[in-house]
């Protein structure tokens, strides 16, 4: 885990290949629970190649110097990431 927010990735690899690719991430807010939206990518060993675009926000709460995960929402489509933008811009307005 990481000790500091800037450092926190869900980049992940196994057996030498990367099957998490970080592409982008946003610091929603930071303190002792940390709020991430991360972008990011999958690796298809079928198609040897990375998926679509996907998006997750995660929760991580620091204990003992170190953030650990504590909850995780996927979103599933590009689909549903709009609708999401759509409904908060309504209440938010």
């Amino acid at each position: 885990m990481a000790a500091k927010v800037e450092d926190i990735t869900i980049n992940y690899e196994e057996d030498g290949v990367q099957l998490v690719k970080e592409l982008d991430k946003e610091i929603l807010s930071k303190g002792a629970w940390t709020t991430i939206l991360f972008r990011y990518q999958q690796w298809d060993a079928k198609k040897e190649a990375y998926g679509a675009d996907q998006y997750a926000i995660r929760r991580y709460r620091k204990v003992n110097g170190e953030y650990m995960q504590q909850s995780k929402f996927n979103i599933s489509s590009p689909d549903q990431a709009r609708k999401i933008v759509e409904v908060l811009t309504r209440w938010i307005g």
